[in-house]
């Protein structure tokens, strides 16, 4: 049996495969080992992943997780073995390998995440060549539902959106700007606050002003993550991540007006990842 996850700061979603085919799927907390010790990650498997695979012995378990950096990987994967019987390969990776190798399957191409934040890679079928760093959405993180929600509410407090829009948004929101700058200075997790205004945009992108507002922090992304993977004028570039998804026309006027080429997209991380793993 093979035992996959994909494992984010607040979730971990467990897929186990018998016989080529997906037969349980699991739910447990984030276990991103910047922000948990080895002994707090297991005892979040004791308690809830052990109790469902109590018999279950495993041949193959592939961890991709956020905050799985080389230094880091060591400590989830002693963390499975101390309490999981895994008789064979216990691979701990990155979120982003995991992404690449869904969205790329086993050829080479161009992963992209954008989701509440984002992120980029170069892929050879099997690792990541090269990972262009996100920085976050304060000095990167280009075409993310942070950034877009940054773009947005500046426009709207600078005065740059027309009065229709500015309107629409202090009526959806109810927020004041002193109450806006106090969530984003002041106030924890300003990213997620940011990405909140996403449906905002969602619901308005027939204005020009919001389309364009989406489409250039995805002409961004491209031009300052994409382009510096070699082969991005060939290469399928694919995408995980709700935003992708639901902006699709923009982004495919993006990636065209950039001279590059749509691979897949994908939103279910963990099928994708099944089909890899049962492909090979």
């Amino acid at each position: 049996m093979i035992l996959l996850a994909d494992s984010g700061s607040t979730k971990t979603d467990w897929g186990l495969i018998d016989n080529n085919k997906l037969v349980k799927t699991l739910r447990t907390s984030g276990m991103n080992p910047f922000q948990m010790s080895e002994e707090a990650i297991k005892e979040e498997i004791k308690e809830h992943l052990v109790p469902e695979l109590s018999s279950t012995t495993l041949d193959e378990v592939h961890f991709y997780g956020a905050g799985c950096t080389k230094e880091k990987q060591p400590i989830v994967e002693r963390a499975l073995r101390a309490n999981l019987t895994i008789n064979g390969e216990c691979e701990v990776a990155s979120d982003m390998l995991g992404a690449a190798r869904g969205i790329c399957g086993h050829k080479p191409g161009i992963a992209c995440i954008l989701g509440t934040g984002s992120n980029s890679c170069s892929y050879d079928g099997k690792y990541l060549v090269k990972n262009v760093s996100p920085l976050g959405f304060i000095l990167g993180d280009e075409g993310s539902g942070a950034v877009l929600g940054k773009l947005l509410v500046g426009d709207v407090l600078k005065n740059q959106m027309s009065e229709t829009i500015t309107k629409r948004f202090f009526e959806k929101f109810q927020l004041t700007p002193a109450e806006i700058i106090d969530r984003v200075y002041r106030q924890p997790k300003p990213n997620t606050f940011l990405a909140s205004f996403v449906p905002f945009l969602e619901e308005n992108l027939d204005n020009p002003q919001i389309y364009r507002l989406v489409k250039e922090s995805f002409r961004s992304f491209l031009r300052r993550n994409v382009m510096q993977y070699e082969g991005w004028q060939t290469l399928p570039i694919g995408f995980n991540g709700s935003i992708a998804k639901i902006y699709k026309q923009p982004l495919l006027e993006a990636l065209r007006e950039e001279g590059m080429h749509l691979g897949r997209i994908i939103q279910a991380p963990m099928e994708a990842m099944v089909e890899y793993h049962t492909s090979l």
